[in-house]
């Protein structure tokens, strides 16, 4: 098994080698100098969604939400904190299932918040419903890398 796995830049979308090794030494792109990891779930659309989760080395814990629903905007901050203490472990992302809809229906979205966390693309876990800090922390536990 090689120790390289390969990230897409957040920023600039660029496909990055990493050593799994040095992921918790703060890793930058090659390209635009930006880091890899911002402890901030990365804003998914169809334009970035394949690189991003599809291509992913890392399990990608993906929050699909809506604007307008209360436990949306409740689950927001519960899952930036668990980006900011998780990552590089996981990549954090989120959907407007509002905005990318084809998206949301591809994964047969039913109701939001639900939680998606996928490995090398295919989709490994999924959890309807709000979660609260302690709940989110255990049920992401089997799939920290």
């Amino acid at each position: 098994m090689s120790d390289a796995m390969i990230l897409d830049c957040p920023h600039c979308s660029a496909f990055n080698r990493v050593s799994r090794a040095r992921l918790e030494d703060g890793p930058v792109c090659g390209k635009c100098k930006q880091r890899l990891f911002t402890g901030e779930p990365v804003p998914l659309t169809s334009a970035n969604f394949h690189a991003m989760v599809e291509r992913s080395d890392l399990p990608v814990v993906v929050d699909f939400w809506a604007s307008w629903c209360g436990p949306c905007k409740m689950m927001a901050p519960i899952f930036a904190d668990a980006a900011r203490e998780l990552e590089p472990r996981l990549r954090f992302a989120n959907l407007n299932t509002e905005s990318e809809q084809a998206l949301a229906a591809r994964f047969g979205i039913r109701s939001i918040p639900t939680l998606i966390v996928f490995r090398n693309g295919a989709e490994v876990a999924r959890q309807p419903g709000l979660l609260q800090g302690p709940e989110l922390r255990q049920w992401l536990q089997p799939y920290l890398a």
